[in-house]
């Protein structure tokens, strides 16, 4: 099978080669749990027009893996809040989510490379497989609603089980609005984890 050819033009940023040059590239600041404010490089990229930009890019380069990979799916395009959001969704994706979401994280991490590769901004899409991030929130909004009644009531701290950043940034925003308790992160990936603290 003959390597996809690739092209000098933004909107068709090359599939990134697996060098250990590109490992720096692919890891990102975790916890990324603010409201976007800072850095020049967010700063520039934070109007509209550049995040429809950010989905455009990751489209197409998300099309031509798929083709690369031979599998059907459609790709939806959106803007939630301060972020592009992209989606996967069709018929077996499995392989693209992988054991707890692991596929699905290496495969954002690729798209954003892609996006800042031909942006110039580092980019915080969020990528969807499946539907597999709905229902992840989903659960996790009612794990976090028990978790921080079940602390308000005994006083007692708790300590969830090991997250990846997307879903302790889910854990943080139910339980700021509680009354009563709040939440930490604490330890090292890949088992850092949040912890629901009691007020005192």
């Amino acid at each position: 099978m003959s390597a996809p050819q690739q092209s000098a033009t933004d909107s068709q940023p090359a599939l990134p080669d697996a060098d250990a040059g590109s490992d720096d590239a692919l890891v990102e600041a975790v916890d990324v749990e603010t409201d976007g404010a800072g850095g020049t490089d967010e700063a520039r990229g934070t109007g509209d027009d550049h995040l429809v930009r950010e989905g455009d890019v990751a489209g197409d380069y998300l099309e031509r893996l798929l083709d690369i990979l031979d599998v059907d799916g459609d790709i939806d395009l959106d803007v939630e809040g301060d972020r592009a959001s992209v989606a996967i969704v069709g018929g077996r994706l499995n392989d693209l989510i992988g054991p707890d979401g692991a596929t699905l994280e290496a495969l954002q991490e690729l798209t954003r490379l892609a996006v800042a590769q031909s942006t110039g901004v580092r980019s915080r899409l969020m990528l969807d497989v499946g539907g597999y991030r709905a229902k992840r929130r989903a659960d996790l909004t009612a794990l976090a609603g028990e978790a921080a009644r079940r602390v308000a009531s005994s006083g007692q701290p708790e300590r969830l089980s090991p997250m990846n950043p997307f879903e302790r940034k889910v854990v943080h925003d139910v339980i700021a609005p509680v009354a009563g308790v709040h939440s930490e992160s604490e330890g090292e990936e890949p088992n850092r984890r949040v912890v629901v603290l009691p007020d005192r």
